[in-house]
This record gives structure tokens, sequence and C-alpha cells, in this order.
């Protein structure tokens, strides 16, 4: 396949979300093998990659199937994660699985990120065939840097003596943000950072509320460009995802390419690639969170930071881009 067709219609709405970054991914590592991409409708291009479920999409699948294209419909979102997100998600999450179902159903292939979104997406009872691929990490960019860690103290003002800790996400109680705030009240003497920006129409009134509440000893500064991002995952002394839903996680992938100690919520998404103790250190239950993480901070706990280094270049862009390839092959 020499020209690919990453689908931009809807993809500015999500340019601050994993699934705008994934896309972003995609272009990376097809160029990266030699693939040539548009991002405008070229007859030329034999696939059209799809990353949104908007109704722009949907006619977009429809439009390459005219053009005689192959679609490739990417499965970054599942009813289970679309739950406890956004204002009214678990409310409309029945009728966006059929939603989901509608659009994944226009595809001539899914690419889901893990074998578990792969089972999820299974049960919906698709039509194409559905394929485990990562959406892959810039390896190259998102590296170990010992020199963050004075400017992230410096930038945010944080003292020097004390650990600091990091998330990366929407302010969603999927993604463990209320969990995230608990902990920080429970632990002073650490520093709390969560990155990432949610528009304060779609977070739930309890979130917002809880935010408003925070301790002192942690704060939400924003969106981050990808420069800042990693000089926050270089910088932290821990990176904590309390996420209870994911398909993959980007943001752990950038984490483990950065060698940053990582700590995770055991959840099925996890299961395979990340292993307690050896990549990632992994807690069961929100009673347990307090202690794990004290022990990570305390370098009580085995250095994952080479494994963690090798299992982000096991899914490195290039290696995603040859992939991809094969899987054109197939189509």
């Amino acid at each position: 396949m020499r020209t690919v067709h990453i689908y931009s219609g809807s993809l500015a709405l999500v340019s601050k979300s994993g699934v705008g970054q994934a896309a972003k991914h995609q272009h990376a590592a097809l160029e990266s093998v030699g693939v040539r991409v548009v991002t405008t409708w070229d007859r030329r291009a034999g696939v059209v990659h799809i990353n949104t479920v908007l109704p722009v999409s949907l006619w977009a699948a429809r439009h390459a199937h005219r053009l005689g294209q192959k679609v490739i419909w990417y499965g970054h979102s599942t009813e289970k994660d679309f739950r406890n997100s956004f204002t009214g998600s678990n409310l409309l999450a029945p009728i966006f699985k059929q939603w989901l179902r509608l659009c994944y159903n226009q595809a001539d292939l899914i690419i889901t990120p893990t074998p578990y979104s792969a089972k999820e997406l299974a049960g919906y009872r698709l039509r194409p065939p559905i394929v485990p691929l990562s959406n892959g990490v810039d390896t190259q960019f998102f590296a170990p840097n010992p020199a963050s860690r004075s400017i992230l103290r410096e930038k945010y003002h944080l003292a020097a003596d004390k650990p600091v800790v990091i998330s990366v996400g929407h302010y969603m109680q999927r993604k463990g943000i209320l969990d995230f705030i608990a902990l920080a009240r429970k632990m002073p003497q650490v520093q709390f950072l969560w990155f990432g920006y949610t528009d304060p129409h779609l977070v739930p009134h309890n979130v917002k509320a809880a935010m408003a509440d925070a301790p002192e000893n942690l704060r939400f500064p924003g969106f981050l460009t990808q420069a800042e991002l990693r000089t926050a995952y270089c910088g932290a002394d821990a990176f904590l995802f309390c996420s209870h839903e994911e398909t993959e996680g980007i943001v752990i992938l950038e984490a483990l390419a950065c060698a940053t100690p990582t700590l995770v919520r055991d959840i099925p998404a996890y299961r395979g690639w990340l292993r307690d103790g050896e990549n990632v250190h992994a807690y069961r239950t929100t009673q347990d969170l307090p202690l794990r993480l004290q022990a990570l901070l305390q370098h009580r706990l085995p250095d994952t930071a080479v494994a963690a280094r090798r299992t982000a270049e096991e899914r490195a862009l290039p290696k995603i881009g040859e992939r991809l390839q094969q899987l054109y092959e197939r189509l």
C-alpha cells in the first residue's frame, strides 16, 4: 500500500484526547515505513483510516466504499469506557453501544489496541474481522531525561525535598480522578499534579465539586504540549494511572518510554502486557493504593525502568507501521 488516507474530518474535535494522539501515531508510523499519508480525499489511497465515531465518520466510511477504498475503523471506544466519563454518559451508554455497532460494521477491518478490547468488541457481534494492534508510542521523542527533574520542580514551584506524583487524562470519574484526589488528601507529604483538560460543560457535577475541594498538595495545571508532557513524565517520581477502564492507555506507553516508575490499577486491559513488579507496579483496590504508592516512592519495590523502556520499544511507531502494512495486504 503506497498511499493511505487518515480521515481528518472530525479529528479536530478530539485533538487533545488519546484518539487524536492515536491518529497522529498512525501518520508517523506509516511515514516511518515509506507509506504516503494523505488527510484529504485521494483516489490513489487504497485504505481510509477512521478514528472517531461521530456522524461525519459514518458518512466518510460510506464515501470511501463508493470510491472503491477499503475502510479500517479504529475501535478506540467501547460502551464500558464510555460510562462514567462525561455528563449523561451512563444514561446514553446503551444507545452509544448501538451506534458503535452501526459505525464499526461499515469497516472492512477493525483495529483495536489490545486483546482485551478486541474481546469486548467481539461481544458486539460485528461483521468485520477485529485485530488487536497497539496505538504505539514515539520512543525517540519520549525517552528518559534526568534533567527534567529540576525543570519540572522549577516550573511549578515544587519543593525539591518532596516527591512528585503525576497523572494525565480527562476530568472523568472513569479515569480515576476522584481516587487521585482522595489519595492526595491522605498523603499531604507528596506533591500531586493532574495534567489534562476537559470542557467544564462535559464534567459531571461530582467531579467538579471534588476538584474544587482538592487539597493544597494537588494541582490541575491543564493541558500540556507533548514537549511539556515529556518533561512531566521524566521529572516525576512516579506516574499514577487510576483509570477503571481502558482500551490501552497511550499515556501509560509514554510513561514507560520515559522509564518513569509507573503504578496502575489492575484492570483487564493491561493483562498480558503490563506485569506487576516487572515493567509496572499494580494495585488492586483503592485501600491498597496509599501503601503501594508509598512503597514505590521509598524505593521498596523492584526497579522497572529497563523493562518499561523495552515494553515501549516493542510498540515503537516503525513496528506499528510494519504491522499496518501487513494488515493492508490482508485487505
